[in-house]
């Protein structure tokens, strides 16, 4: 191995809400090479979890008995393909993506500037923003399977929805895309993004720990009027709290453990279903054990 292995590693240093329990080992790959030797030498049964930049994740406060892929830092080559495409590795984060993009005088990207994750979680769960989605402009992936195999797919073998992709194979994962974008006006394409940036610093809660928004939007609303018209802005459960700037963002103010956090979303989609009949459904995926069982 080439890379960097860490031992009982406390996942809140690698997560965006800055709480969790610690990882059984994290291994950082020193680039694609190494991580396909890495997963080849792995014993099958070993459980293990992909994590980029940490932004749309909880980790459990009992752990994870298992290998955490840290992909921030690593796995980040961009390479231009032609005049209309360019191929980004998944640790690649989304802002830098979009940036490259509008260099490039592409047009489309722009709102990956205002998605804090790497491409890897972005195809993952087809981030979205301001009106984008990330497999609107894919052309095709590479994946990486558990015994190392790389496979080009593309996106009619995924099922591909709001917030939501089905992998054709389970023990796969995201090792790199090619989109395929428009040309465009560089200038306009970068006054874009940050207009994106200003809008979204404006409107939400930038700056404090979160893992961006809680919940997907309900088909014709939006998660964060459902929270707000229930009055939850400002519930906490110990120092995880319902932000005061946007009701749909989470934040940890301090010393919030990741139980607080799980309860206190837990409360709030109870609330709003008691109250409006809408069943909101988690954003960020939950990973580890639970200290104890939540109602």
């Amino acid at each position: 191995m080439r890379g960097e292995m860490r031992q009982q590693e406390s996942m809140s240093r690698h997560t965006s809400w800055k709480a969790g329990g610690v990882a059984r080992q994290l291994y950082r790959p020193a680039d694609r090479d190494d991580l396909v030797d890495f997963l080849r030498h792995l014993p099958v049964e070993e459980d293990i979890a992909w994590v980029g930049l940490g932004s749309n994740l909880l980790v459990r406060d009992a752990g994870f008995e298992g290998t955490i892929v840290h992909t921030r830092g690593c796995l980040s080559e961009i390479t231009d393909d032609d005049e209309h495409r360019f191929t980004a590795e998944a640790g690649v984060s989304c802002a830098v993506a979009a940036r490259h993009a509008a260099r490039k005088g592409l047009v489309g990207l722009e709102f990956f500037a205002g998605i804090p994750g790497t491409v890897g979680g972005a195809l993952a769960m087809n981030a979205g923003a301001f009106g984008g989605e990330t497999w609107q402009y894919v052309e095709h992936v590479e994946m990486l399977s558990r015994n190392g195999t790389v496979t080009r797919r593309y996106p009619d073998e995924f099922g591909i929805s709001y917030r939501e992709v089905q992998l054709p194979e389970q023990k796969e994962w995201f090792l790199s895309a090619c989109f395929r974008l428009k040309k465009g006006d560089i200038e306009k394409a970068q006054q874009k993004i940050k207009a994106l940036l200003e809008k979204r610093s404006d409107s939400q809660p930038i700056g404090q720990a979160s893992c961006g928004s809680t919940f997907r939007n309900p088909q014709g609303d939006y998660a964060a009027r459902l929270i707000e018209s229930c009055g939850l802005k400002g519930k906490c459960i110990g120092d995880a709290c319902v932000s005061e700037k946007h009701a749909n963002f989470v934040i940890n103010r301090g010393n919030a453990t990741a139980t607080d956090i799980e309860m206190l979303v837990d409360d709030m989609a109870r609330i709003v279903f008691e109250q409006t009949g809408v069943r909101l459904q988690r954003e960020f995926h939950v990973i580890g054990k639970a200290v104890r069982e939540l109602n």
